[in-house]
Formats: structure tokens, C-alpha cells, sequence
């Protein structure tokens, strides 16, 4: 895994997978695929530009948040795109009345193995009061979410 240096707007993660491109594009958009390395009930979701994608958490703590992203962009095997609502855990909050950050995924093959990139940006954006926090969060939670794509791509058929 390698951390591009991020501005205060962006977090940039890399990770190469030992996977062929279309197992890693399937883990990536198939939303029920998705939600199992990811930690969030997807089941019968699909992701579709224009989509909004919703289901509980299911990472243990994380229960009491939903998963909500809207669909921007689709380039098969390329490149998917998502906005959502970055750290949306407090349940006092109204997000919805926030801008949403742009999640972007993009896919390099190189001799049987697969980079993934994924970009996060609009973190200028968000509230003053949780901007910080929310972005020291997701710098950490794409750390550790790029290493379950990873372990998910490689372990199954």
C-alpha cells in the first residue's frame, strides 16, 4: 500500500492485488461482492450510474450506520466513481444537508496482478467542525479497506 502525499481535500491510497483485473472490477461493482469485503449489507443493490446504493454497516460497532452512496461513473474495468457522505456516524446529524465527497476507483493491469487506486476528494467541503476528523478517518478506513479488497480479490473464485 502506498499514501500519496494528500492535500487537506483529497486522500489518495494505492494497493496491488495479485488478481486479474475483472475478479478485482467484479469485488469492486458488484454491489453485494462489495458490501462483503467492505462491511455492508448490499444484498440485492446494484451499482448503476445514477444509483443510489443503500444498506446497514456490518462491521461490529458500526452497526448503527448506513451505507449510502450515489453512483456518478461506470467504465468497465476502468474506473468507478461514488459520492457519499464521508464518516457519517453520528445518528444527531443530518447529512443530507452536506456536500458529498467523490470516491473514485481506477484499475491498472500489469502481469497478472491489478492496481487499484482510489482517490477521495471534497473533503474542503465538508463542515468545519468534522473535517478534520472525518478526514484522518477515511485516510485510515482506506488503509484498512484496500486491504480487504485485496484479501477478498485473492481468496475467492
Amino acid at each position: 500500500m502506498s499514501g500519496a502525499p494528500s492535500s487537506t481535500d483529497r486522500v489518495e491510497r494505492s494497493i496491488v492485488i495479485r488478481a486479474p483485473r475483472s475478479k478485482v472490477w467484479r469485488a469492486l461493482t458488484d454491489a453485494a461482492e462489495f458490501g462483503r469485503w467492505f462491511g455492508a449489507d448490499l444484498q440485492n443493490q446494484r451499482f448503476e450510474v445514477g444509483r443510489t446504493v443503500r444498506g446497514q454497516m456490518t462491521i461490529p460497532g458500526c452497526e448503527h450506520v448506513v451505507f449510502d452512496a450515489i453512483v456518478e461513473r461506470i467504465e468497465p474495468e476502468s474506473s468507478l466513481a461514488f459520492r457519499w457522505h464521508p464518516y457519517a456516524v453520528d445518528p444527531a446529524i443530518d447529512y443530507s444537508k452536506e456536500e458529498r465527497t467523490l470516491v473514485t476507483f481506477t484499475l491498472e493491469e500489469s502481469g497478472g496482478s491489478t492496481t487499484v487506486h482510489v482517490v477521495e476528494s471534497g473533503f474542503d467541503e465538508v463542515p468545519a467542525a468534522r473535517r478534520a476528523e472525518a478526514f484522518r478517518m477515511h485516510g485510515e478506513g482506506w488503509d484498512i479497506q484496500l486491504g480487504n479488497v485485496k484479501r477478498h480479490a485473492q481468496s475467492h473464485g
